[in-house]
């Protein structure tokens, strides 16, 4: 099963702006180039450097909360995906374009979605509709449109 990239969020800042844009390099000690978040702290596993999330899941939290659609950079994920199920299995791997990322848990949904549409928290936490967070273990590029696919020869391995 092959997914699309269908966006790329990072944010220079904790509580920052979120920024979309059409590409990024993404490497091992920084995630998403210009993104805070990516950057491993000294000692620190990355094991949130980035977070995806799925159009389908967006698309029923939209549905669930029944007023006019929110952005979904507003989820302040890194990733969104279309065409593919995101395992939920730590240690599951996914290839995007040219970089290699390790699932390592739920992306869980915090009270600022409150601030962003009332509901929204509560839309995005049931079956890690919120998204997953990922570490990444093979630098390389994305850019929108790029392929998604489960690197099947490791997911055996996390199962």
């Amino acid at each position: 099963m092959t997914g699309r990239l269908l966006g790329i969020a990072r944010k220079s800042r904790p509580k920052g702006a979120v920024e979309t844009i059409d590409r990024a390099l993404v490497g091992l000690e920084s995630g998403i180039e210009g993104d805070f978040r990516g950057r491993i702290k000294p000692g620190g596993r990355g094991r949130r450097q980035v977070t995806a999330m799925m159009k389908a899941d967006w698309d029923a939290a939209m549905a669930e909360l029944g007023h006019p659609p929110v952005v979904w950079s507003d989820r302040r994920v890194n990733l969104l995906v279309d065409g593919i199920d995101l395992p939920r299995d730590p240690g599951a791997r996914l290839r995007i374009g040219s970089a290699l990322f390790e699932i390592t848990g739920e992306c869980d949904p915090c009270q600022r979605m409150e601030g962003v549409a009332v509901g929204l928290e509560a839309a995005l936490t049931p079956d890690w509709r919120g998204g997953r967070t990922m570490r990444v273990i093979g630098a390389g590029a994305i850019a929108l449109g790029d392929p998604v696919t489960l690197d099947i020869h490791n997911l055996r391995e996390a199962v």
